[in-house]
């Protein structure tokens, strides 16, 4: 129906009819703030299992929420270890050659790469919340590693100090990340938004896969810088020392793990197959190096292995000036990377299989395994999704599969190291370009671009930061773009005008519903946001710049001139004084124009304020109506009563 059709009733069905806006009562300022930092710090409530609950099993409880192991433990069954075992032994096919190639890329010893296969796995079986993570070293947080900390010690002229301040960059990591967990700060991780992590793992993948032509080619020299011209200037300036047995052997034992992991991929049920394929890679390389002798020309092997089982490392960090600035600096960025890493993955396969991990909890478990490796000559891990992957596909059940894992790689450590003599570096490299060909997501970049541009925008940028400047630029550029795009939704809120839908009380956005009729003589404006003192300013203007738009529509139309602004405050769900004195403003300005300013369904926070500052007595609480519709009930039967700047009591609208 259309706007004159409306029927005013009268003053006494009206004041049965509509319902007055409530403040809401009164709350002390400690109960106040005590549940804002519960919502804050303590969403999900992590308490509430505790109560009503007799000491002791309190304190039970309590241990099985800092370690896992003690609830699921005794529940353990013979058909879980069955798949466990399945898992684990299929992982540590995987996490042994990935492990070496990893530790090659962060410029340590290949053993640290089993090292942290080992100590870290069985700290995260007892803490960790996830049934799915596989713990292990990945390789974003290795170049991160090699490039941070190579800017203050070059690993081939001081691999011990160097190997020190790795180890001390992941203590620092550690720490970081359990202590996130332990305030309940795990809110800051979300910083990295998803179009964040997609541009920079592709620019980091990109990068890892450059750097991995030093080993393809068998150069001995190559570039410590990772951007991509300084790459490309290192590869093409050495173009006589390419030794094209290394590139020929690259080559093939990349093209088999490609198809081996595209063969998994269309036959999910051959898993084992792209799992197996490193191992095998690195057993048919060191074979066929030493059938040849091809170490004798120009391919390049590990050597010596050293056996045994992690040595302690606490004594080997190093806390002096001037390499501990550097090295906090490494551990707070690798930190961050690998947890955002971890957790995303963790959350993943747990919403495939329909159980909660705590987010929290999930970083004390991997800040508490890297402190933990540190100590035991372990450097930074988290949870890849490759080894996550195929631990899900293998069909584990719980943390067990990692405790699996862990003792493969020790039986790896005290008797399997030498048969690693002969592995030939390059087989490693073509390890690693297969793994990081998984994480350029051009899909869903795609999505991105066809989705939110702005977010396509952040992805590009993190992206061209890594690739043509370094991690840490890549990095920096994309929460830069993602906070000024949260700047931007805060200090620009969207405001809309809201028209009536036809034979109906429902009033939505015009431009949405084009359909909607305007009330002669009434605009009325939807706020989105909460008013702060970010957007107040902007709203003063905008709203203003609506009203004249409004008002130059109907002179040019010869319509009813403008009489009554009305504002949705449905969606403002809070408000400061800067906000308030806004609106103070706002109605001076709509009185000094002859019109009046309505507020329709502001919520319970904005009321308690708009009561506390006076401002309801300023503007009258006859002027401020539970729904829109109300409002321009109102308006219409004010317009055909009296004169607009005339006020009625609230019991009589």
């Amino acid at each position: 129906m259309g706007n004159g059709d409306f029927v005013y009733p009268s003053s006494s069905d009206r004041q049965c009819a509509t319902h007055r806006v409530a403040i809401p009562p009164p709350q002390p300022f400690f109960m106040s703030f005590k549940n804002t930092l519960k919502e804050t710090f303590f969403p999900d409530d992590p308490l509430r299992q505790f109560k009503n609950k007799t000491p002791s099993r309190r304190f039970i409880l309590g241990l099985q929420y800092f370690l896992p192991i003690l609830e699921w433990a005794p529940r353990y069954s013979f058909q879980f270890l069955k798949s466990d075992l399945v898992a684990g032994i299929t992982i540590a096919s995987l996490a042994i050659p990935q492990g070496i190639s990893y530790a090659k890329l962060a410029n340590v010893p290949p053993i640290l790469g089993l090292y942290s296969s080992f100590i870290p796995p069985l700290v995260y079986a007892m803490m960790g919340s996830s049934r799915d993570l596989a713990v292990g070293t990945v390789a974003v947080a290795s170049l991160l590693t090699a490039s941070m900390l190579g800017q203050e010690v070059n690993a081939a002229q001081n691999p011990t100090l160097f190997l020190h301040l790795a180890f001390t960059a992941t203590f620092f990591a550690g720490i970081l990340q359990a202590s996130l967990g332990l305030l309940r700060l795990g809110f800051i991780v979300d910083f990295l938004s998803h179009a964040t992590i997609v541009g920079f793992m592709a620019g980091a993948a990109t990068v890892v896969i450059l750097q991995q032509l030093k080993g393809i080619l068998g150069l001995d020299h190559f570039t410590h810088s990772t951007d991509i011209i300084s790459v490309f200037r290192s590869v093409f300036s050495q173009i006589h020392q390419w030794r094209w047995e290394s590139g020929v052997l690259g080559v093939g034992f990349l093209f088999f793990l490609l198809v081996t992991r595209y063969f998994s991929k269309r036959r999910p049920k051959f898993f084992w197959i792209s799992a197996m394929a490193p191992l095998t890679s690195v057993i048919l390389g060191s074979l066929l190096v030493y059938l040849t002798h091809a170490e004798k020309h120009g391919v390049q092997v590990i050597g010596n292995l050293k056996k045994g089982l992690n040595p302690l490392s606490f004594g080997d960090l190093v806390f002096t000036k001037p390499y501990i600035t550097t090295c906090l600096k490494t551990g707070i960025i690798t930190g961050i990377i690998a947890l955002a890493e971890g957790i995303a993955v963790g959350r993943s396969f747990a919403m495939f299989k329909h159980y909660h991990i705590d987010g929290n909890k999930e970083m004390v478990a991997i800040g508490t395994m890297n402190i933990v490796g540190s100590c035991f000559s372990c450097y930074l891990t988290t949870g890849p999704f490759s080894r996550s992957a195929i631990n899900f596909n293998a069909g584990c059940k719980t943390a067990m599969s990692n405790v699996i894992m862990a003792i493969a790689v020790m039986l790896t450590l005290l008797f399997l190291t030498p048969l690693f003599y002969y592995t030939p570096i390059v087989v490693l490299s073509a390890i690693i370009i297969s793994a990081m060909l998984g994480l350029i997501d051009y899909e869903a970049a795609i999505h991105l671009w066809n989705v939110d541009k702005f977010d396509f925008l952040v992805c590009i940028g993190a992206y061209i930061g890594v690739v043509f400047a370094s991690v840490e630029v890549g990095l920096v550029i994309a929460v830069a773009i993602s906070v000024v795009r949260l700047l931007l939704f805060v200090a620009r809120p969207r405001t809309s005008v809201l028209g009536n839908l036809p034979d109906s009380t429902i009033y939505r956005n015009v431009e949405q519903y084009p359909n909607a009729n305007h009330v002669h003589g009434v605009l009325i404006l939807e706020i989105d946001a909460p008013i702060y003192f970010a957007n107040s300013s902007y709203l003063r203007e905008r709203i203003s710049r609506w009203i004249d738009e409004e008002e130059d529509k109907l002179k040019a139309t010869g319509k009813t001139s403008l009489q009554y602004v009305i504002l949705d405050m449905t969606a403002v769900g809070n408000i400061d004084t800067s906000g308030i004195s806004m609106l103070e403003e706002l109605k001076k300005t709509t009185e000094r124009r002859e019109l009046k300013l309505v507020l329709a369904n502001p919520g319970a926070e904005v009321m308690k304020k708009l009561n506390k500052s006076k401002f309801l007595e300023n503007i009258g609480q006859e002027w401020i109506y539970l729904t829109v519709g109300e409002a321009v009930e109102a308006c219409n039967y004010k317009l055909h009563t009296c004169k607009p700047e005339e006020s009625q009591p609230w019991n009589n609208v």
